[in-house]
């Protein structure tokens, strides 16, 4: 009899704490993993284990335990129904949710940004940091004759036609270098179509040509379309355009200091605008479609010089003293 009662004990207390350990597991996979919101974007990478995606969500602080998730992942059979891609997620959410969103959820779309006034090697470094594609893939793509071609760029590089957006993508469709470039690309000739009426691609050329020296010049709004009256009058004239942005462009992708005179008078530099007269070989940025519109509609003024006022703005002057006057009182004095 004794022996009995032992036993039911034993059975009883077996029983018990499996229900414990079942009730303590479901509020473990239920309850939320934090007092606070905190929304992050997880990567999850093709073939990546299950086991490896909990212990690193656990590492990024969004659940507590990894071992919980990985075992209650395959009871609920949504171990292997995992999605590659980003995904966002909150701290605040139980295991449970976390689980369902990432198996059943809808990726996230990576932001982006492209900002006006990036050379191409900007833009590759923004996608190799965004680990979209490698700096060497992208500069590849660029200089590509055929693919510049078949995008209808009939230039050495696509420099201009990278056109500045926030693009919204799915970084686990395998976009690479070449889908990437194509995207703006296309979004350039849709979001200026309505500027080409009857324009050859030459036209079109010198005009991004032009933008590029307006967007590198001056970010007010209210000066693009007077400085570019200061590159058209220059042009007609015959005079230099002397713009200090496409020398640094032609010094390259490193150069970080400052002008030098040397830099002025170096004629080896093709970019050099203070020694070779016209545009420089190519746009020295992708500039945005207000500098674009600045390019086709300059103001027409007497204007042939501006210097920079140090706040942002510009002087504009008339003539060659009065322009040096400026530079004096703007740059000379300050140094």
């Amino acid at each position: 009899m004794n022996a009995k009662r032992v036993l039911l004990c034993l059975f009883l207390v077996v029983v018990l704490g499996a229900g414990l350990s079942a009730w303590y597991f479901h509020h473990l996979v239920h309850s939320p993993q934090s007092l606070e919101s905190r929304q992050e974007i997880v990567r999850i990478t093709p073939g990546q284990s299950f086991k490896s995606i909990a212990f690193q969500l656990e590492s990024m602080g969004l659940i507590d335990n990894a071992t919980v998730m990985y075992y209650w992942g395959w009871l609920q059979g949504k171990a292997t129904k995992v999605q590659a891609g980003h995904f966002q997620v909150d701290a605040q959410w139980s295991i449970q949710k976390m689980l369902e969103h990432l198996s059943t959820g809808r990726e996230q779309l990576l932001r982006l940004r492209i900002p006006e006034g990036a050379a191409w090697w900007d833009v590759a470094r923004i996608l190799e940091k965004r680990e979209l594609a490698t700096f060497e893939e992208f500069e590849k793509v660029v200089k590509d004759k055929d693919f510049l071609k078949d995008m209808g760029i009939y230039a050495s590089s696509v420099e201009g036609f990278l056109y500045p957006e926030t693009y919204y993508i799915s970084p686990s469709r395998d976009v690479g270098a070449e889908k990437l470039a194509r995207i703006m690309i296309n979004q350039f000739w849709e979001s200026t179509s309505d500027l080409w009426e009857d324009m050859t691609f030459d036209q079109i050329y010198d005009m991004v040509n032009m933008a590029s020296l307006i967007e590198k010049e001056t970010g007010v709004a209210p000066e693009r379309r007077k400085i570019s009256g200061v590159f058209h009058n220059r042009l007609k004239s015959n005079m230099l355009l002397q713009c200090d942005p496409t020398i640094i462009y032609g010094l390259g992708e490193d150069f970080e200091g400052r002008l030098r005179r040397r830099h002025l008078d170096d004629r080896d530099n093709p970019y050099n605008t203070y020694q070779h007269r016209g545009f420089p070989p190519t746009p020295i940025c992708s500039p945005g479609k207000a500098s674009i519109v600045a390019a086709l509609n300059p103001d027409e003024h007497g204007y042939y010089y501006f210097v920079s006022r140090n706040d942002g703005t510009h002087h504009f002057s008339k003539t060659l003293q009065e322009h040096n006057r400026a530079v004096y009182r703007y740059q000379i004095m300050v140094r």
